[in-house]
């Protein structure tokens, strides 16, 4: 595949936001590859294009997949395995997310809670234990209310999108108009 000098940008700068966000460079790189790209890739041709090494490649790939960010297939009359990434927007945002979800935030409030049942029994003192303690509750909250968000139908999320900051105005504290 010929790179013009804006597929080139796009790449580049997602590799960047992959760095920035915890995710190898060259894995975020095959990825935004594999979401410009109109066809499903080859290893051997996400190599070609990207200049990079055929195990940095299966590697990537590998762990794309492990997220559900990409999704291989086979073609009649053909041994080798096509990528192809999450070709609906919507899907990708969602996926990313609950990816994040589960491998940073997850983890933390586990964390916060053990820590939570440890200060309870380690003579922690009175205030240091309330700002934990606050602390895992706001967390639990935000998390409550994206477990619960992320279960209505997508037709919900589009029309929440949709009405944007004018939702604001129905809330308390909301600015008016």
């Amino acid at each position: 595949m010929h790179l013009t000098p804006a597929m080139q940008n796009f790449i580049l700068h997602w590799g960047e936001m992959g760095s920035k966000w915890g995710v190898n460079r060259s894995v975020a790189q095959i990825h935004a590859l594999l979401h410009i790209s109109p066809d499903a890739m080859t290893a051997e041709e996400i190599c070609e294009t990207l200049n990079l090494a055929r195990s940095n490649v299966s590697n990537g790939l590998k762990e794309l997949q492990s997220q559900g960010l990409v999704k291989s297939s086979r073609q009649l009359g053909d041994r080798r395995d096509h990528f192809t990434s999450i070709r609906d927007m919507f899907d990708l945002v969602d996926a990313v997310v609950a990816a994040r979800r589960e491998r940073e935030f997850a983890p933390t409030l586990r964390a916060l809670e053990e820590v939570m049942a440890e200060a309870e029994e380690d003579h922690t003192p009175k205030v240091i234990k309330a700002r934990m303690g606050e602390t895992l509750r706001v967390m639990q909250m935000f998390d409550d209310w994206y477990m619960d968000f992320s279960r209505l139908p997508r037709a919900v999320h589009l029309a929440v999108l949709k009405m944007g900051s004018k939702l604001v105005r129905f809330l308390p504290g909301g600015k008016s108009d």
